[in-house]
């Protein structure tokens, strides 16, 4: 990558000029995840701009998850772009459950509009052969060997996130996992005042069964279900 399509740029509000240049570079020149940026003082240089500018910068991007800062010189130096989009949502959301200024409904409710959505994607990829469910099938036999409130969480998340990587769509797929990793230590707590997880194994297995028969009405059904098995207090009968 060199500085041939690098421009200029305003001295007016830099900081958000060196993002808008990185920005199109990534785009034009085709950058892919582990691709590599310039120096910090290179990138300064091409820019016209000071180094604490594109430092600046880099944080916001290194915030973001869109690049991972590397120490070194010569080749070794410069940011790497890196792949984790559901990363910052991920301690956005779980700053705002903490500060109460974001209520676990509203999250419940986000979390039962999106997995409907992908459930039934995914039954409508897996009718037509096209839905990979082997994500689930494996959380499934975790949580079955889990010992722990913990260690079903962690498999009870991974099939979840299975579910919204089956509808096809990363997008959906970030903000699942953005939203069950944010509420981990909820989950944790549902699964213990449950204390009996049967339940909740059945709402997996039937889920997992509709998703696989294509069925995806039964799927989106069986979703809301398992939610109001999981969050009684969320999804009161009646």
């Amino acid at each position: 990558m060199d500085g041939s399509g690098w421009r200029p740029v305003k001295r007016t509000r830099t900081f958000e000029d060196v993002l808008a240049q990185i920005e199109r570079r990534i785009a034009e020149d085709g950058l892919t995840v582990g691709d590599r940026l310039p120096a910090e003082r290179q990138l300064a240089e091409q820019l016209g701009v000071s180094r604490s500018s594109v430092r600046e910068a880099m944080r916001v991007l290194e915030t973001l998850g869109v690049v991972s800062s590397q120490v070194g010189r010569g080749p070794d130096a410069g940011a790497v772009l890196t792949s984790r989009p559901d990363s910052a949502l991920t301690d956005l959301l779980r700053l705002h459950l903490g500060l109460a200024s974001l209520e676990m409904r509203e999250v419940i409710d986000t979390r039962h509009m999106i997995e409907q959505w992908a459930a039934a994607h995914a039954a409508a990829l897996a009718a037509s052969g096209r839905a990979d469910t082997s994500g689930l099938t494996a959380a499934l036999a975790g949580m079955d060997a889990a010992r722990t409130a913990e260690e079903f969480v962690e498999h009870d998340t991974a099939f979840h996130c299975a579910i919204a990587d089956a509808s096809g769509n990363r997008l959906i797929a970030a903000i699942m996992r953005s939203l069950r990793d944010s509420m981990r230590r909820y989950s944790v707590e549902a699964v213990q005042r449950l204390g009996d997880t049967s339940i909740l194994r059945a709402d997996h297995v039937r889920i997992l069964e509709a998703i696989e028969g294509g069925r995806a009405d039964e799927a989106v059904r069986a979703v809301s279900e398992h939610l109001a098995h999981a969050y009684p207090s969320l999804f009161p009968a009646g």
